[in-house]
């Protein structure tokens, strides 16, 4: 029987924070996902907790892992020039993500300028308060530009923060990030050095041949309340301190359910009650959409196809009707 696994590791969180390897197991004829393995492993039991690591990627025979951190580098940090400033600056990926913030401010003005009575009529109906309202598909760059995004394109690209992935992030989910999690993105905007250097040592542990992917786990969660798999009460409750034990396990249930992915009792219970575990889970899910094909479009910010980003969209094997 045909399977495919992947893996996905979370490795936010301060120094005294554990981590956990969660795997997950795709049976592609019979459509069903099964998470396979968790592993928990603590800092402090290194040089025991690197072993344990290379054991559980032998075993499982590991060739693909997901982390929630860059693994490509901002453009400044390989950069010789005698810097001009972010304004004009000549570099490639600058300029094309300079020129594109540059294209949405300008069609907005545009719209305001050709239309002011419409523009003013749509921006009062865009800053009502309707929790009512349905916009989950709205990207961030669809017109009427937010006031919030506005701004944020107004303050521009800096190239020693961003990489250009982060525009594709920003078009499509810089609303709703804010919205949901109150929370922007930036490349390297929660990135410590710590962080950069524990990445770097973990690698030199990691098999060579194992293959590195990016993604994000609130991008996921926009991703699975876009297919209606979990609703935004969900994720209201998860944000709440004495709500999010029972909130992660109702979504892995929901996740369970409607993608067809079976979790042991003894293994919901670990995601549910550990946050780096749960968010683990769910970068193993974008992984798994990956391999099914199920991944948004990232366009010209995959330059050369380094940009190893996984954007998930989610397809319910449940028939709701």
């Amino acid at each position: 029987m045909s399977k495919k696994k992947i893996a996905g590791m979370s490795l936010k969180g301060g120094q005294k924070d554990n981590f956990f390897f969660c795997l997950l197991e795709y049976y592609e004829d019979g459509q069903r996902c099964f998470l396979k393995s968790l592993l928990h492993v603590k800092d402090e039991e290194s040089p025991n907790g690197n072993e344990a690591i290379h054991s559980w990627i032998d075993e499982y025979e590991l060739k693909e892992l997901v982390i929630d951190f860059p693994l490509t580098t901002p453009p400044c940090l390989n950069c010789d020039l005698t810097c001009p400033g972010a304004e004009i600056c000549p570099v490639e990926d600058v300029v094309s993500m300079r020129n594109r913030v540059n294209e949405l401010l300008l069609e907005d003005k545009n719209r305001e300028e050709n239309n002011p009575k419409k523009y003013e009529r749509e921006r009062n109906e865009d800053d009502l308060v309707d929790n009512n309202k349905n916009n989950i598909d709205k990207l961030s760059s669809d017109h009427l530009l937010s006031r919030s995004f506005k701004r944020k394109l107004k303050r521009g690209i800096i190239p020693y923060w961003n990489r250009t992935i982060d525009l594709y992030v920003w078009e499509n989910y810089y609303d709703k990030l804010l919205d949901l999690f109150s929370i922007s993105y930036d490349s390297f905007g929660n990135t410590s050095l710590m962080l950069m250097n524990r990445l770097i040592y973990l690698r030199k542990h990691f098999p060579k041949a194992l293959e590195l992917y990016e993604s994000n786990i609130y991008i996921c969660l926009i991703e699975l309340l876009k297919a209606r798999i979990i609703t935004k009460k969900d994720l209201v409750r998860m944000l709440d301190i004495e709500g999010t034990a029972i909130a992660r396990l109702d979504i892995i249930r929901k996740i369970e359910k409607k993608l067809n992915i079976f979790v042991y009792d003894k293994d919901l219970e670990v995601l549910s009650y550990n946050v780096r575990a749960f968010e683990s889970f769910l970068l193993a899910l974008c992984g798994q959409r990956w391999h099914l094909g199920q991944t948004r479009d990232i366009g010209p910010w995959r330059k050369n196809n380094n940009e190893k980003f996984i954007s998930p969209y989610f397809v319910s094997v449940i028939d709701e009707n």
